[in-house]
């Protein structure tokens, strides 16, 4: 598709420049007329901008979660104002800073002009939009809701960005850590420990056990360097080929849960996802079926996507929901209660949000807590490196020293 170079005016009558892909420049004044500005000029881009289109494209940004939190907000503020939703398409894609997420709003208003409808349109990518994404989107279309949809879903993806960023802020200090332990380890065994063992090799004693076990170690380290680095990287290679798979990222998010110290974070961030999402398709009118599919999707957990979907299994049997949910063995007694409650209330929507908020509150007390936590397992790995790398350097001076001494 072409590329065309207009230049516009707001409303406000600022100078507004810009590329956009169309298939023609009728097309692109069309589009910038949709999305409040006056075209003064439109024509194709020329070679120079091709280029720096192919070359943007080799390494093509990502779209970030607050780029989607950024889309959602603003399409919600301009369905409410009554913008028609092409026009609000155009105006951000024209805005957008992210290539990305302008060229792929571009290919949604191209399919919305084909005939389909935005929802179909936001599936053709996959990659931008998840598929509880898509499918909520589909129910604010069919229900007429779609700029309450585009509310809750950047209220949800606000407080998923929340949550990541506190994990990734509580695992620095520890991975920061283990790397500075690792580099350390590396340069003792390759300048530390041979110096000491071309020592202990003149005297020819018969070294202790921790000695033997550092010189080992060195010796791997410095002749078989090669075959450690290729070995690591296709490990590495091959648990992430492994975890890609169906049965492999089963049982990866099956012990994801049952981690020491981390697990626990994981499984009280597991229960608010499904607490906050289930009240979000509750709320929107979706079928408690239909309701528990899409929650599933949207859990980026496996296991628990499979005992949420037999939940929705024993839902079409005619079970209640609290029952299934008691049988899938994954949730807490406090989940349970509000379950049944909401059922025989009728409120399972209101129950549900505050199970959530309480599970987001537990997050962030345990997120506080990680760092205390993971502290004394450091200390204790720090303690048995320095233990080995003592005992295994000092006895053997120590029996060299009692050797000259007599």
């Amino acid at each position: 598709m072409p590329s065309f170079q207009y230049k516009a005016r707001s409303h406000r009558g600022e100078a507004i420049e810009g590329v956009i892909e169309a298939g023609s420049s009728d097309l692109v004044a069309s589009r910038l007329i949709e999305g409040g500005l006056t075209p003064i000029d439109i024509q194709l881009a020329d070679e120079k901008i091709g280029m720096r289109t192919d070359l943007a494209d080799i390494f093509p940004p990502e779209v970030k979660l607050v780029d989607l939190i950024t889309f959602s907000r603003h399409m919600y503020s301009l369905l409410k104002a009554g913008v028609p939703i092409l026009s609000a398409l155009t105006g951000l894609a024209n805005n957008s800073h992210n290539r990305t997420l302008a060229r792929t709003l571009t290919s949604v208003i191209n399919s919305l002009e084909a005939g389909r409808d935005l929802a179909s349109s936001l599936s053709q990518h996959p990659k931008v939009f998840s598929v509880f994404y898509v499918s909520l989107v589909r129910v604010g279309e069919t229900s007429g809701q779609l700029e309450q949809v585009f509310r809750q879903l950047a209220a949800y993806l606000e407080r998923e960005k929340k949550t990541r960023d506190q994990i990734k802020a509580a695992m620095r200090y520890p991975v920061f850590v283990l790397t500075a332990i690792a580099l350390a380890v590396v340069i003792i065994n390759i300048f530390v420990i041979p110096a000491f063992s071309a020592m202990f090799a003149k005297f020819g004693a018969e070294l202790p056990l921790p000695t033997r076990i550092l010189v080992a170690m060195s010796d791997l380290t410095v002749n078989h360097w090669q075959s450690l680095i290729t070995a690591g990287v296709l490990g590495v290679m091959g648990l992430r080929f492994y975890i890609r798979g169906e049965t492999g990222r089963y049982k990866w998010h099956k012990v994801q849960l049952r981690l020491p110290v981390v697990g626990i974070i994981l499984y009280q961030a597991a229960l608010a996802r499904f607490g906050r999402l289930l009240a979000l398709v509750q709320r929107s009118g979706v079928p408690i079926v239909t309701g528990l599919s899409l929650v599933a999707r949207a859990l980026d957990n496996d296991f628990v996507e499979e005992r949420v979907l037999a939940m929705r299994d024993g839902i079409e049997r005619g079970e209640s929901l609290s029952s299934t949910a008691a049988s899938s063995g994954i949730f807490d007694s406090l989940v349970l209660q509000m379950l049944q409650v909401g059922e025989e209330s009728g409120a399972t929507d209101e129950l549900m949000q505050e199970v959530a908020e309480y599970y987001d509150d537990e997050v962030e007390y345990s997120i506080g807590k990680l760092g205390a936590s993971i502290e004394p397992i450091l200390t204790v790995v720090l303690a048995a490196m320095v233990f080995l790398l003592a005992s295994g350097i000092f006895l053997p001076m120590w029996d060299m020293a009692r050797v000259a001494l007599h």
